[in-house]
């Protein structure tokens, strides 16, 4: 995964590669869990949008749930960026997982500095996703996200505590990720129901 960067440099490589236009709608963004692209609407993660992956303890799942399609995007030549990740990535597993650690980037920031980063990594549509591990905001903070998403055309993904779910939020879909039993529920999804059934987490449990 090659070193901390700075949220100045990560841009100005990217406006150098034009990999594809700023606002070009992206198509189909799969989960590449089969069972969890059955329920949702459009077969995958909302495009140019806004996703919460409400947890039941920090670092207890989303990766295992995003890493396959963050290879995906990697193995595609696209930039992924953590932003202020609870815990230092541990780059043997994402190999293991088929990310291409090339295409990946850790901008280490304050809590308050990283929505900002998150926003600008979103808005500059030069990533193809960006994930950020917000715990206390508000509407005003995820709003934001979610129009830098559409502004960019990127997958955005905030993980947050599982007591977020009490809040409303303007977010495409809201994935409770659970431990025991281990198992995803789909809370939100835009342009369809959630499903009342929770589905069993691919390989765990």
């Amino acid at each position: 995964m090659g070193a901390v960067v700075s949220l100045d440099g990560l841009l100005d490589e990217r406006r150098v590669w034009k990999g594809r236009p700023l606002a070009q709608p992206r198509g189909l963004q799969p989960t590449g869990h089969a069972a969890l692209d059955a329920v949702l609407p459009g077969g995958g993660w909302p495009p140019g949008a806004l996703s919460e992956l409400l947890l039941a303890a920090e670092g207890a799942g989303e990766l295992h749930l995003l890493w396959p399609s963050l290879a995906r995007l990697t193995a595609s030549g696209e930039r992924v960026v953590l932003v202020a990740p609870p815990f230092i990535p541990y780059p043997p597993a994402w190999l293991a997982a088929g990310v291409d650690l090339r295409w990946l980037s850790l901008i280490q920031a304050s809590r308050v500095e990283a929505l900002w980063a998150a926003e600008q990594c979103l808005r500059s549509g030069s990533c193809g996703a960006v994930l950020c591990w917000p715990q206390q905001v508000d509407d005003r903070a995820l709003r934001r996200l979610q129009v830098a998403a559409e502004t960019g055309q990127t997958l955005a993904f905030a993980c947050r505590p599982q007591q977020a779910a009490l809040n409303p939020s303007p977010a495409a879909l809201r994935i409770a990720v659970d431990l025991h039993p281990a198992q995803w529920r789909v809370l939100k999804c835009r342009g369809g129901l959630a499903p009342a059934t929770p589905i069993a987490m691919a390989g765990r449990g």
